[in-house]
């Protein structure tokens, strides 16, 4: 009898942790974020145009140089 009981915790907790585990996803296979932290070199960017260094045209032609686009 008392076998009978501790085969079925056992079942019953292997169940439990059996179906914990497929809902939820392993913590490194969570996706990316939708927007990425901007790089050291687009911030950089970003200040230049702030602080009025660059104009607008020359900002886009060097971010689209950064991000890879142009």
């Amino acid at each position: 009898m008392i076998v009978a009981m501790v085969v079925f915790w056992g079942a019953l907790a292997w169940v439990i942790v059996t179906l914990v585990r497929h809902r939820v996803p392993p913590a490194g296979s969570l996706s990316a974020p939708l927007s990425r932290p901007p790089s050291d070199a687009l911030r950089i960017l970003d200040e230049r145009l702030a602080r009025s260094e660059i104009d607008a045209d020359e900002y886009k032609s060097r971010r689209a140089l950064i991000e890879g686009t142009g």
